[in-house]
């Protein structure tokens, strides 16, 4: 397919100083949206483990005091960790939502 040179739209290269203005805001950019470091990660997945980890605990252990006070035909511990260990996972997958959607604005806004 041949192409006319008419139909292409010829940019003028930029000058020096636009070039470095450009390179110079990028690197501003990127000091200041510096990525999260590999304790950043470390310290999120703790957060996220604790969020699971305490509801999931403190439900096994209500469950086996109700045992221990009116022993029965149904077993509270079980049914109580699950309980916890439930609410923990909505409120971690609720979390890490929250911050999802914040990272996404804030590029959102970065792109503008």
């Amino acid at each position: 397919m041949i192409e006319d040179a008419e139909d292409k739209e010829v940019k003028p290269a930029p000058s020096l100083g636009q070039q470095v203005e450009a390179k110079a805001r990028r690197k501003l950019k990127a000091r200041r949206d510096a990525a999260p470091g590999v304790w950043f990660g470390l310290g999120m997945m703790g957060l996220i483990g604790w969020s699971v980890t305490i509801p999931t605990l403190l439900g096994a252990a209500l469950g086996a005091w109700l045992d221990q006070l009116e022993p029965g035909r149904h077993r509270w511990t079980l049914a109580l960790l699950a309980a916890g260990l439930a609410i923990g996972c909505f409120n971690a997958w609720r979390w890490v939502a929250k911050e999802d959607r914040e990272m996404r604005e804030e590029q959102e806004d970065n792109d503008e």
